[in-house]
C-alpha cells in the first residue's frame, strides 16, 4: 500500500517505476534509447502514430481532406506501439524530439518537413490544402482559439482524469475528484459554446472540431476510460452530445478513428483506402 504520509524530498530523483500501465516507458529524460530507422511509404504524407485521442485527430483530418477531393493528402499511417518504446527510437526522435505521437513527415516537397504536436499537424495540413480553417480574420482567430483551448485541456483530461481514474495502480479520492471536477468544467465550456453554435468555432466545421472530437468523441460514444461517460454524467451535456453524434456519423471520422489501432474492427496500418474499406465494408 502506498505511503499516505509521503513528504517530498528537497530534490526529486528518479528511482524505479512506480507502477501503472505506462510505468515501463516513463522516464525523466529525452532523446533516443536505441538506433532504428522509421519505415517510409510511397505517399506524400508519412504518419507515425497510434490511435489515441491525439493520434485520431490526424487520421480524421487526412480522411476529411481525401473525402473533400484533396488527392494530395494520401498518406501512409505507421503504427507506433508506445508500450514497446518505438517513440524513443533514433528515427522517431528525429521527427519529434519530445517522443510523443503523432509525428508527421510531409514528403510532398523537395525536402521532407517534420511536423509534431497534433495541433501543429492539423494547422499545417489545413494551411497546405486551404481546408477546415477559415480565411476571414475574425473567424480564423475564433478557430485557432478553440484549437489551442483543446490542446490545453488534453493534459487535464488524459494525464489527469484518465490517468487517476483508469490507469493509476491505486485509486485515490483526491486526484480523481480534482480531475473529475476539471474535466466536467471543460465539458461544460464546450456544451455552453455548442448551445450557441453548430460547431465549436461557429457554423463552419473546422480543425477545432477535429481536434476536440479526438478527445470528446470517446466520452460521447462511451468508450473512454471504462465507464467514464456514466461517472461524469456526459449525457447531461446535451449540446456536446448533439455535436459529438453529428461528427461521429461523418464517414471520414468513422474512417479516421479506426486507424493505427489493433484488434477487430480496426486498422493497424493504413497504406491505401482499401485498408479501411476492408474493415468498414465500403
Amino acid at each position: 500500500m502506498a505511503d499516505l504520509t509521503y513528504t517530498p524530498p528537497k530534490v526529486w530523483t528518479w528511482e524505479a517505476p512506480n507502477g501503472g500501465e505506462f510505468a515501463s516507458i516513463n522516464r525523466p529524460i529525452s532523446g533516443a534509447t536505441h538506433e532504428k530507422e522509421l519505415p517510409r511509404g510511397e505517399h506524400p504524407f508519412q504518419l507515425y502514430s497510434l490511435g489515441t485521442p491525439n493520434g485520431q485527430k490526424v487520421t480524421i483530418m487526412l480522411e476529411e481532406l481525401l473525402a473533400a477531393g484533396h488527392a494530395g493528402a494520401e498518406y501512409d499511417a505507421w503504427l507506433v506501439p508506445i508500450q514497446e518504446g518505438l517513440q524513443f527510437s533514433s528515427g522517431f526522435v528525429e521527427i519529434n524530439p519530445n517522443s510523443k505521437i503523432p509525428a508527421l513527415l510531409d514528403c510532398s516537397g523537395p525536402e521532407p518537413i517534420r511536423v509534431f504536436e497534433s495541433g501543429a499537424i492539423l494547422f499545417h495540413l489545413a494551411e497546405k490544402f486551404g481546408a477546415f480553417l477559415p480565411t476571414q480574420i475574425a473567424a480564423r482567430a475564433e478557430c485557432m482559439s478553440w484549437l489551442m483551448w483543446q490542446m490545453s485541456t488534453a493534459p487535464v483530461i488524459g494525464g489527469g482524469f484518465g490517468h487517476f481514474y483508469a490507469y493509476a495502480p491505486e485509486k485515490y479520492e483526491y486526484p480523481i475528484n480534482r480531475y473529475a471536477m476539471e474535466t466536467k468544467r471543460i465539458l461544460d465550456v464546450a456544451d455552453k459554446q455548442l448551445a450557441k453554435t453548430r460547431y465549436l468555432a461557429g457554423e463552419e466545421y473546422t480543425i477545432a472540431d477535429i481536434a476536440a472530437y479526438g478527445w470528446f468523441g470517446g466520452f460521447v460514444r462511451g468508450d473512454a476510460y471504462g465507464d467514464a461517460k456514466t461517472f461524469l454524467d456526459v449525457a447531461s451535456y446535451e449540446n456536446l452530445m448533439r455535436w459529438g453524434e453529428e461528427l461521429g456519423a461523418r464517414e471520414p471520422v468513422r474512417r479516421g478513428r479506426i486507424v493505427n489501432r489493433k484488434g477487430e474492427g480496426f486498422v493497424a496500418e493504413r497504406h491505401s483506402a482499401a485498408d479501411i474499406d476492408a474493415v468498414l465494408g465500403a
